[in-house]
């Protein structure tokens, strides 16, 4: 399955499972209708502030060409490679390396990159950086992850109102309140899974959109290779609910940081790496 096609269907089992809760919860269509209404209102306030938020979270700065020369030049020529409009450029003052992309859409998108993350690679590794946050804003990928990450929470959020009300007077018939109890359980777990798999499912784009961008996988998969060291000797204390932007998770280090496949934000880096390897061996452009 395509990398859209499965983005597509996750995004219709988050919808689905909110729309199930709200079924329940006010027991019919209705209730159904009112809350898809009620996300749809969350995701056009998304789509307009995750830029600002994304980038107060992470401490980012705007700099010009003159404050950072370098990074401004390689995001000049990764943006004239891609025929997208050039993103505005920032720095987050922080030693560990990693970079991230954010805006509602090609004409409103900011790419920003660490200090640690400058000091790190080389030119040709950066560029390869650079081209994976712009294969996110192509490809749309940061108005994705925010609409993921508002239906998740509004799972979660309406998963935690069923449980007060069924713990303070809920419905008299026990096959509801079961029904109900299995809903509060099972559905935070199962939002939080796909929005994680949608995650990765554009991690893997963005890598593959980068390197045709730039024709150098093995540029991007060098990146990648010290990034995951950089991370994990070097974590970066941020919002786990903005770890999701960066390159590589940003909490890779901190302890129990490590979850399952199933539950990690970013794909593993060795199956990233051994893609665009891949990639580089069969010559893709």
């Amino acid at each position: 399955m395509g990398a859209t096609a499965k983005t597509l269907l996750l995004m219709a089992v988050l919808t689905g499972i909110l729309g199930a809760l709200g079924y329940l919860f006010l027991g019919g269509w209705a209730g159904l209708i009112f809350f898809l209404v009620i996300a749809g209102a969350m995701n056009l306030f998304a789509y307009w502030q995750s830029d600002k938020l994304a980038l107060r979270m992470a401490g980012a700065r705007e700099v010009t060409a003159e404050q950072a020369p370098r990074l401004h030049r390689i995001v000049d020529e990764v943006t004239s490679l891609s025929g997208l409009p050039k993103p505005r450029v920032y720095i987050v003052d922080n030693p560990s390396p990693n970079a991230f992309a954010t805006g509602r859409n090609p004409r409103h998108a900011v790419v920003a990159a660490t200090t640690g993350i400058m000091d790190l690679l080389d030119d040709r590794e950066l560029r390869g950086v650079m081209a994976h946050e712009i294969g996110h804003v192509g490809n749309r990928d940061i108005l994705i992850g925010s609409i993921a990450a508002v239906f998740a929470g509004a799972i979660m959020m309406v998963a935690n109102i069923m449980q007060f009300r069924l713990l303070f007077g809920g419905r008299d018939n026990q096959g509801s309140g079961l029904l109900a109890l299995v809903a509060i359980i099972l559905a935070p777990i199962a939002a939080a899974m796909v929005q994680m798999a949608i995650s990765r499912t554009r991690e893997y784009q963005a890598d593959r959109s980068g390197a045709q961008l730039t024709h150098d996988p093995d540029a991007l998969a060098d990146a990648l290779e010290k990034l995951q060291r950089g991370a994990t000797l070097r974590p970066m204390e941020v919002n786990p609910a903005a770890a999701h932007m960066f390159i590589v998770n940003p909490l890779a280090g901190f302890r129990g940081a490590n979850f399952s496949n199933l539950f990690s934000t970013h794909p593993p880096t060795e199956e990233r790496v051994k893609r665009l390897r891949e990639m580089a061996r069969r010559g893709v452009r």
